[in-house]
Protein backbone atom coordinates (compact mmCIF):
# COMPACT_ATOMS: atom_id res chain seq x y z
CA UNK A 1 0.00 0.00 0.00
CA UNK A 2 1.13 3.69 -0.65
CA UNK A 3 1.71 5.92 1.63
CA UNK A 4 1.91 9.80 0.54
CA UNK A 5 0.30 11.59 3.90
CA UNK A 6 0.68 10.71 7.05
CA UNK A 7 -2.78 8.83 8.55
CA UNK A 8 -4.55 10.69 11.41
CA UNK A 9 -3.31 8.20 13.58
CA UNK A 10 0.38 8.66 12.48
CA UNK A 11 0.05 12.55 12.50
CA UNK A 12 -1.38 12.30 16.46
CA UNK A 13 1.57 10.32 17.67
CA UNK A 14 3.96 12.74 16.34
CA UNK A 15 1.92 15.55 18.10
CA UNK A 16 2.22 13.33 21.14
CA UNK A 17 5.92 13.58 21.33
CA UNK A 18 8.41 16.57 22.68
CA UNK A 19 7.89 19.41 20.75
CA UNK A 20 11.05 21.71 21.90
CA UNK A 21 13.77 19.19 20.60
CA UNK A 22 15.79 18.87 17.60
CA UNK A 23 14.49 16.26 15.48
CA UNK A 24 15.72 14.52 12.27
CA UNK A 25 13.22 13.39 9.44
CA UNK A 26 14.14 10.12 7.37
CA UNK A 27 12.67 10.95 4.09
CA UNK A 28 12.53 7.95 1.74
CA UNK A 29 11.06 8.79 -1.77
CA UNK A 30 9.69 6.80 -4.70
CA UNK A 31 9.00 8.88 -7.87
CA UNK A 32 5.57 8.52 -9.92
CA UNK A 33 7.14 7.87 -13.26
CA UNK A 34 5.08 10.92 -14.50
CA UNK A 35 4.14 13.69 -12.44
CA UNK A 36 0.44 13.86 -11.65
CA UNK A 37 -0.63 17.95 -11.72
CA UNK A 38 -4.53 17.88 -10.94
CA UNK A 39 -6.67 19.64 -13.96
CA UNK A 40 -5.90 23.61 -13.41
CA UNK A 41 -2.32 23.78 -12.05
CA UNK A 42 0.24 25.16 -14.62
CA UNK A 43 2.06 21.47 -14.87
CA UNK A 44 -0.88 19.63 -15.82
CA UNK A 45 -0.26 17.34 -18.52
CA UNK A 46 3.47 19.00 -19.07
CA UNK A 47 4.60 15.91 -19.28
CA UNK A 48 6.77 16.12 -16.26
CA UNK A 49 8.45 13.10 -14.50
CA UNK A 50 8.22 12.37 -10.76
CA UNK A 51 11.51 13.55 -10.11
CA UNK A 52 11.70 16.97 -12.15
CA UNK A 53 8.34 17.92 -9.96
CA UNK A 54 9.72 16.61 -6.97
CA UNK A 55 12.81 18.69 -7.90
CA UNK A 56 10.60 21.76 -7.81
CA UNK A 57 9.23 20.81 -4.54
CA UNK A 58 12.49 20.87 -2.79
CA UNK A 59 13.38 24.10 -4.14
CA UNK A 60 9.97 25.62 -3.20
CA UNK A 61 10.64 23.72 0.46
CA UNK A 62 13.97 24.56 0.80
CA UNK A 63 13.47 28.00 0.22
CA UNK A 64 11.02 28.27 2.80
CA UNK A 65 12.15 26.64 5.68
CA UNK A 66 15.79 28.32 5.13
CA UNK A 67 14.99 30.96 7.96
CA UNK A 68 13.32 28.74 10.11
CA UNK A 69 16.21 26.50 11.00
CA UNK A 70 15.69 23.52 9.17
CA UNK A 71 18.20 22.02 7.14
CA UNK A 72 19.39 19.01 5.01
CA UNK A 73 21.64 17.06 7.39
CA UNK A 74 22.46 14.03 4.71
CA UNK A 75 21.69 13.29 0.98
CA UNK A 76 23.50 11.02 -1.18
CA UNK A 77 22.56 8.84 -4.32
CA UNK A 78 21.24 5.33 -3.81
CA UNK A 79 23.56 2.71 -5.09
CA UNK A 80 21.79 -0.47 -4.56
CA UNK A 81 19.46 -2.10 -1.76
CA UNK A 82 20.88 -4.82 0.24
CA UNK A 83 18.12 -5.32 2.25
CA UNK A 84 14.47 -5.44 0.73
CA UNK A 85 13.21 -4.66 -3.32
CA UNK A 86 16.07 -3.38 -5.51
CA UNK A 87 13.59 -0.69 -6.80
CA UNK A 88 11.45 0.30 -3.73
CA UNK A 89 13.43 4.01 -3.60
CA UNK A 90 14.40 6.37 -5.76
CA UNK A 91 15.60 9.25 -2.87
CA UNK A 92 16.69 9.07 0.19
CA UNK A 93 17.79 12.03 2.73
CA UNK A 94 17.30 13.00 6.47
CA UNK A 95 16.22 16.64 6.96
CA UNK A 96 17.06 18.27 10.72
CA UNK A 97 14.68 20.75 12.20
CA UNK A 98 15.31 22.69 15.86
CA UNK A 99 12.44 21.34 17.18
CA UNK A 100 8.89 19.37 15.85
CA UNK A 101 6.83 22.71 16.60
CA UNK A 102 9.24 23.86 13.51
CA UNK A 103 7.94 21.14 11.37
CA UNK A 104 4.38 21.29 12.32
CA UNK A 105 4.67 25.21 11.38
CA UNK A 106 6.05 24.52 8.15
CA UNK A 107 3.68 22.37 7.11
CA UNK A 108 0.74 24.62 8.09
CA UNK A 109 2.42 27.49 6.62
CA UNK A 110 0.07 28.42 3.60
CA UNK A 111 2.95 29.16 1.12
CA UNK A 112 4.20 25.91 1.67
CA UNK A 113 0.25 24.64 1.38
CA UNK A 114 0.03 26.48 -2.14
CA UNK A 115 3.57 26.64 -3.77
CA UNK A 116 5.48 23.44 -2.15
CA UNK A 117 3.10 20.48 -1.51
CA UNK A 118 1.52 20.70 -4.98
CA UNK A 119 4.90 19.40 -6.43
CA UNK A 120 5.12 16.83 -3.67
CA UNK A 121 1.58 15.66 -4.55
CA UNK A 122 2.16 15.25 -8.10
CA UNK A 123 5.65 13.77 -7.73
CA UNK A 124 5.74 10.79 -5.04
CA UNK A 125 4.46 7.30 -6.03
CA UNK A 126 4.74 6.11 -2.04
CA UNK A 127 7.11 7.63 0.65
CA UNK A 128 7.96 7.00 4.45
CA UNK A 129 8.79 9.66 6.64
CA UNK A 130 10.28 8.82 10.05
CA UNK A 131 11.27 11.10 12.95
CA UNK A 132 14.27 9.86 14.90
CA UNK A 133 15.37 11.78 18.08
CA UNK A 134 17.56 15.04 16.93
Amino acid sequence: MPYVDPSRENWEAFKALPRDTPIHMLNLIKFRDKAEYPPGHPNHEKGLSGREAYAIYSAAFQALVADDGAAMVWSGPLECTVTGPADEWDEAFVMGYPNSGAFMAMVKNPRYVAEALPHRTAAVADSRLIRFAG
